[in-house]
């Protein structure tokens, strides 16, 4: 854990990654506390009524699912789905996975068919542990078994952790999508400890008597899943498991006090929506928010709202929480991400790749614990995300000061409701259907989500523009990628902007979205 006696600066400068020759995740989060302090609350079940799972048992579900994958087959190495909502279930396939040497996949369940196939099919996954839900779900995968622990025979007997290296596959995260199909992010053991610094620092050096985790993202994501379950579990803090289909304010202050939340994550649009409808929280201790910049109103609303100041955070699946704020150690500056993580080095790169004080690409130099290992299969792609021994986020940023601000994507993600989208993997499916002749799909900005979904189509001769056909194309992504993902507005156009390569041109289509906002 971090000195809170230090400040920001002695922390970073005295500060190196203690990795050791062995580690495994699941003896970080799971077995060192059920073995010193075995009755210790790890996760506040809130998904029915409340229920409190200690590390015994925690480590007891896991034991028994890691046999149970065993006896199905699983060794080191193999690619094991985790398609569960926020769950004690969830937390203990992540382990049992781990415990084996394997390497878990969280997979959201707000997936569609298409998307959960693609991403199930890459990683090569045979099994996948889930609920009665995801059985349905998974039907059309029939290589796939779904498993569901809460209905099978598991053996109720220890099972011994796999001897693993800091550097040993752990987790694959399936990104957004930005540039073609979702690419897996293959991250190994030491990627938990690359989290911890950044956590302990937003949440206001977390660990504290009564500290208490919760968030509405789901474990899916690595926000979720490596930003505060895994390392509340770490650090002996109770953790928050409550699904929330769609954030909604007054089951949100529920939980807040049912479970005495003291650190939460909310994501931007959550705050947004907490703001519309002037939502007062008390007895929260920390909020940490990441994904977009919040800006001075919504900062200073949240001094009111909450008696506290909101630590921003980023990263990204790649390699995630290298900047953030800490009101306990520095104000924060409106507009910018704040400063480097203990542990992480962060340069803004120009044109050649040098760092500049200049406005350039954002990039993270090798040797930060929570770095990928590589992309999944795709070591071209791994490749071009580097230059150098820089790893290069696809951001654009520049200095003020030692604060970082964010400028704007390279790519062309879209930011909606807290969701990194990919505009391809949307074009895509967009293609596909039959009055389709051509899409681009971009941001659009929003006052509530930061960003929705636009569509511009060129529809083929023989179709006409109509809302009927609009809802149709709507509902044809929905049901075929993820419910967040859908284009919630769709022009109709009759030719795009291209390139003489015939590439859309997504910046002229930008700016009309902007310019359609601004309207």
């Amino acid at each position: 854990m971090l000195d809170r006696t230090l400040s920001y600066d002695a922390l970073s400068e005295g500060f190196s990654w203690e990795l050791p020759v062995r580690l495994n995740m699941a003896h970080q989060v799971c077995d060192h506390w059920a073995e010193v302090d075995p009755e210790r609350t790890a996760i506040i079940d809130l998904t029915g009524p409340r229920r409190d799972v200690s590390y015994a048992e925690l480590r007891r579900m896991a034991d028994a699912l890691a046999h149970g994958l065993v006896a199905r087959g699983v060794v080191a190495g193999d690619r094991v789905g985790v398609l569960r909502s926020q769950s004690p279930w969830c937390a203990a396939a992540h382990i049992a996975v781990w415990k084996i040497g394997a390497i878990s996949i969280p997979l959201f369940k707000l997936f569609m068919q298409d998307a959960l196939t693609s991403r199930v099919r890459d990683a090569g996954a045979r099994i996948v542990v889930t609920d009665a839900e995801g059985v349905d779900m998974l039907q059309p995968l029939s290589e796939v078994e779904a498993l569901v622990p809460e209905d099978t025979d598991l053996p109720d007997m220890r099972f011994e952790t796999a001897m693993t290296t800091p550097d040993t596959p752990a987790c694959l995260i399936y990104t957004s999508g930005t540039t073609g199909s979702p690419k897996g992010a293959l991250h190994a053991h030491r990627v938990l400890t690359g989290h911890m610094p950044g956590t302990e620092l937003f949440c206001g050096f977390l660990g504290q008597e009564g500290d208490c985790l919760w968030t509405p993202a789901d474990w899916a994501w690595i926000g979720g899943l490596f930003n505060i379950m895994m390392p509340g579990l770490a650090l002996g803090v109770p953790v928050v498991a409550a699904r929330m289909v769609k954030f909604n304010v007054d089951e949100c202050c529920k939980i807040v006090v049912e479970a005495s939340v003291k650190n939460v994550f909310f994501p931007p649009t959550a705050l947004r929506m907490l703001k519309v409808e002037d939502a007062r929280i008390d007895g929260l201790r920390s909020i940490g928010s990441g994904g977009e910049p919040l800006g001075a109103e919504m900062l200073e609303w949240g001094r009111s709202a909450f008696g506290l100041t909101i630590n921003e955070f980023y990263g990204q699946t790649e390699c995630n929480l290298v900047a953030c704020s800490c009101a306990d150690l520095f104000d924060p500056k409106p507009g910018c991400i704040g400063r480097i993580v203990p542990g992480h080095e962060v340069a803004v790169l120009d044109d050649a790749g040098l760092p500049t004080t200049g406005e350039g690409d954002v990039a993270v130099k090798r040797g930060s614990a929570s770095m990928m290992l590589e992309y999944w299969n795709r070591p071209e792609q791994t490749a071009e995300k580097f230059k150098g021994d820089w790893m290069l986020t696809g951001d654009r940023g520049i200095w003020d000061g030692d604060y970082l601000r964010f400028v704007g994507r390279e790519d062309d993600v879209i930011t909606s409701a807290g969701y990194r989208i990919g505009p391809a993997e949307i074009e895509d499916c967009l293609m596909q259907h039959e009055a389709v002749a051509t899409v681009g799909v971009v941001g659009k900005p929003d006052a509530l989500r930061h960003e929705i979904v636009k569509a511009y189509v060129v529809l083929k001769q023989e179709f006409s523009a109509s809302s009927s056909l609009e809802s149709d194309l709507q509902n044809f992504v929905k049901t075929r990628l993820s419910k967040y993902s859908y284009p919630r507005e769709i022009g109709f156009l009759e030719t795009l902007p291209m390139t003489v390569t015939g590439k859309v041109i997504r910046k002229e289509l930008k700016a009309r979205a902007a310019a359609e906002g601004a309207g």
